[in-house]
């Protein structure tokens, strides 16, 4: 455990004892909260979370920055304040300086998660959908991809978001050295849908063969995360067909609202919610459950295989 960094703060006994202890613990990232589910749903989404982190055996620590300090766990007061507050920063790595300098308030990116989260001596992470490329003709690249290929942690995901270009994040995160593990899949999961058509790099059916492996790959001199995928239930997925359609119809009125940036992956996951009559946030839900679920599970296997 490191608390050195001023800029990081602690504040929490129980993962201060967890992180002496090297106990299981779970990093959850924020803009989920601030950037991408709808009020009062982040709000409850995030107490689940954290709930189901912690009735799997594991300490969960959603990180966030309030007022130019990023904090590793959050009170439950804390979570309130971040899921109502307004105008709040969408931290990614390059954004923690200057939400520093002016004491700004925001939620962290798969990408600033791990950054902090591996300075404060955390492992594993779980997230929703991971950041991708946007259509190529974009150049619309999310730091997500290259905070991937350089931080040794366990990141649980249902793959990257749908709304992305899911053969050019493939290919980006293959030419970045990132494993994409499928968790009891062949196939990567696309988000709301639980088939791509795309493979994995490898199939992994059980928390005790993911760190097994993440210890291989670490061992053998590789600095990249291990990208653990895990599909939707058939009972909880959207058709592919509803899915792409939607997603097409969003891509579309973001070209003729011009919104790009850090600002388009929120549109669209709106649009989506509205354009499916509220299935993708049902199944948005759903898959953040079902990751943190199963990340508390690696994070016991991790706390026991790198004691």
């Amino acid at each position: 455990m490191t608390n050195s960094h001023s800029f990081l703060q602690i504040a929490s006994s129980t993962i201060i004892e967890a992180l002496r202890s090297s106990l299981p613990i779970v990093a959850l990232e924020s803009t989920v909260i601030t950037h991408g589910l709808p009020r009062p749903q982040n709000l409850v989404l995030a107490r689940d979370m954290e709930r189901t982190v912690r009735e799997n055996g594991a300490t969960p620590a959603t990180i966030a920055m309030l007022d130019g300090k990023v904090h590793i766990g959050l009170t439950d007061e804390e979570l309130e304040r971040l899921a109502n507050e307004t105008n709040v920063r969408k931290i990614s790595c390059r954004d923690f300086a200057i939400a520093i300098i002016k004491k700004e308030s925001g939620g962290t990116t798969v990408a600033g998660t791990m950054f902090a989260a591996q300075r404060a001596g955390i492992r594993v992470l779980a997230t929703g959908g991971i950041g991708g490329v946007h259509e190529v003709q974009t150049l619309d690249i999310s730091s997500d991809l290259l905070a991937l290929s350089n931080t040794p942690m366990i990141v649980v995901c249902a793959g990257a978001k749908a709304i992305l270009d899911l053969p050019a994040t493939l290919e980006y995160l293959e030419t970045m050295a990132v494993p994409v593990i499928g968790y009891g899949t062949d196939e990567f999961p696309a988000f709301y849908s639980r088939q791509s058509g795309l493979p994995v790099s490898a199939r992994l059916d059980s928390s005790q063969e993911i760190v097994e492996f993440a210890k291989e790959h670490w061992e053998v001199g590789m600095k990249s995360a291990v990208l653990v995928c895990q599909p939707l239930s058939p009972e909880e997925e959207l058709p592919r067909e509803k899915v792409g359609s939607s997603v097409q119809r969003a891509r579309q009125q973001a070209h003729e609202e011009g919104i790009h940036g850090q600002a388009l992956t929120p549109f669209l996951l709106a649009r989506m919610a509205k354009l499916t009559d509220g299935a993708s946030l049902k199944a948005n839900l759903a898959l953040l459950l079902n990751n943190a679920r199963l990340a508390a599970q690696i994070a016991k296997e991790f706390s026991t295989t790198f004691q």
